[in-house]
């Protein structure tokens, strides 16, 4: 049996999961609207391994998603990770974040576009099957009024993540349906894991950087008037 320990930070939603091949069997998770990871990550790491009836010496992998998704957020959930594996000697395994996010809802025909806010008009998007898989690449983009129009004009379109609520003011297509208060959450991680497991499909841990997709751009204060 595979123990995956389980850890989400690539948003406001910070999400912890142990899965025993694949099943989820503790999952803890936060979401006040603010980046806390740094504050309770490790507490909830705690508190799942003790609700699994675990111990770190059961773990047989970490999982972390791997963006793309905060900039801050991935390198505190990536740098836990790496810290675990370093210290119990552990396989690192990556779960795309917006594959995972796809994963939160089922439909039986139509596509999903999970996206997340990349700030402004801006998201991080991709665009998933009925079977969660991907038929388009990650990709930044603007929304505007045509935005997923190819896809809109000819089947069911649903939207969810928290890039997809600054959507419906831009697109109004009758087949669009958002879903709200989906975030990225270490639920829907343990089955991807898992499957990377069973393959060893590993990440070099020394070597592992997070999926940005955009480079990190530091905004300088502005100065203040004397």
């Amino acid at each position: 049996m595979a123990t995956i320990l389980n850890i989400e930070t690539a948003t406001k939603n910070c999400s912890v999961s142990i899965s025993k091949n694949g099943e989820i069997t503790a999952l803890k998770e936060f979401n006040d609207g603010n980046y806390s990871h740094a504050e309770v990550l490790h507490a909830f790491i705690i508190d799942v391994i003790k609700e699994a009836n675990s111990s770190l010496n059961d773990i047989d992998a970490i999982a972390v998603s791997k963006g793309p998704g905060s900039y801050t957020g991935l390198r505190i959930g990536v740098s836990a990770a790496k810290g675990f594996c370093f210290a119990l000697q552990k396989p690192l395994i990556s779960v795309d974040t917006l594959t995972s996010l796809s994963h939160a809802v089922s439909i039986e025909e139509g596509v999903i576009i999970p996206m997340l806010d990349a700030r402004r008009m801006e998201v991080y998007a991709s665009v998933f099957n009925y079977k969660h898989e991907q038929i388009r690449e990650i990709k930044a983009e603007i929304i505007d009024e045509n935005s997923f129009y190819e896809f809109l004009n000819s089947q069911k379109v649903y939207f969810l993540g928290d890039g997809a609520m600054k959507c419906q003011e831009f697109i109004k297509h009758e087949n669009a349906i958002f879903i709200d208060n989906i975030f990225p959450s270490a639920k829907e991680m343990g089955i991807l894991a898992f499957e990377k497991y069973k393959i060893s499909d590993f990440e070099d841990v020394a070597y592992f950087e997070p999926f940005y997709l955009k480079d990190f751009i530091v905004v300088p204060e502005k100065k203040k008037i004397q």
